[in-house]
């Protein structure tokens, strides 16, 4: 068994390509996204929605979550950015890090809406289609916390505890090199990896729709983040006591739960499509008809009865015409 679990060179947190400089970090984000938006795809696909509508509401979600993101992260951390010597276009340097998970749900929830009223698609169609792959998506992106070497956790002497050099400018003052913490983007990863999992289960096993199982993800994910934060040691607003974050987990986990409640008291039945009505979409290779579901029910007449709209054919008459050799 391992000692230690060792944090990767600083060399590998970012490279160039040219004249550009690729981070790491926004390399494991591109790739969360990108898994989200497969899986998403896929099942909103199967819900009869469009192929490739999914992209239309992304382009939406995925920038305004990223402006939620680093605006939560801006006015939950002031005195980084505002004050005297502090220069404001250090809001902007989204490069440097600083993104919170929480405003983007926020700012990507709100470009959600956009794009669902602009494609017809229902919201809560989109969120529970969408609450599996955001997890996985999440899971992936806390390995850029990793290459960063940031938000890891109190000191631990466990056999994967993470090594974190005596050199980097957010390591605690007064403990000694060598000093282990706990990998608390391992722990968020394996949360949320398997939190994924079990929201496809559940979805599988009991047909979660009307946003219970994005209801369901925000619970998991909110309990999960309420210890992850507890532990991390990086500088943090405090609250009555809590970091910003736990109260924005603790948040989460009772919206979620009001929002389960209110949804299976409102709809307990099963949605009537991924679009709202008069918005639907039809494959182009669908055959049109003039008759439903309704004109071929067997109402006990019998078989011979003349499809709606055709004309009357007497019993007398079919026999006559139906004589054999």
């Amino acid at each position: 068994m391992p000692r230690s679990l060792p944090s990767p060179p600083p060399e590998w947190s970012s490279f160039t390509l040219g004249i550009f400089t690729i981070h790491t970090y926004a390399l494991c984000i591109l790739l969360g996204i990108v898994v989200a938006l497969l899986l998403t795809s896929r099942r909103m696909t199967r819900r009869g929605a469009e192929p490739g509508v999914v992209v239309d509401i992304v382009l939406w979600a995925v920038p305004l979550g990223i402006v939620g993101a680093r605006l939560y992260h801006v006015f939950t951390h002031p005195a980084d950015y505002f004050g005297d010597g502090k220069d404001l276009l250090a809001i902007l340097y989204i490069w440097e890090g600083g993104n919170a998970i929480f405003g983007g749900l926020i700012g990507g929830a709100v470009g959600a809406w956009i794009g669902c009223r602009l494609t017809g698609i229902r919201f809560w169609t989109f969120a529970d289609a969408l609450a599996p792959g955001l997890l996985f998506a999440q899971a992936i992106g806390r390995f850029g916390n990793w290459f960063n070497q940031e938000l890891y956790g109190q000191p631990t002497d466990l056999p994967w505890g993470l090594e974190i050099p005596s050199t980097n400018p957010a390591f605690p003052a007064g403990l000694p090199e060598g000093t282990l913490f706990h990998p608390t983007f391992l722990y968020e990863f394996l949360w949320n990896a398997f939190g994924g999992v079990l929201l496809l289960l559940l979805q599988r096993e009991f047909r979660l729709q009307w946003g219970k199982l994005f209801a369901l993800y925000l619970v998991w994910y909110g309990a999960g983040r309420i210890w992850f934060e507890s532990i991390r040691v990086d500088p943090s607003e405090v609250i009555l006591g809590l970091r910003v974050n736990v109260w924005g987990a603790i948040v989460a986990v009772v919206l979620g739960i009001v929002l389960f409640l209110v949804q299976r008291r409102r709809h307990p039945g099963v949605e009537p499509g991924a679009y709202l009505a008069g918005r639907e979409w039809t494959r182009p290779d669908a055959i049109e008809s003039r008759y439903t579901a309704k004109d071929f029910e067997d109402d006990g007449t019998d078989a011979a009865s003349p499809v709606p709209g055709a004309p009357a054919t007497s019993t007398a008459s079919r026999t006559a015409g139906s004589g054999r050799s």
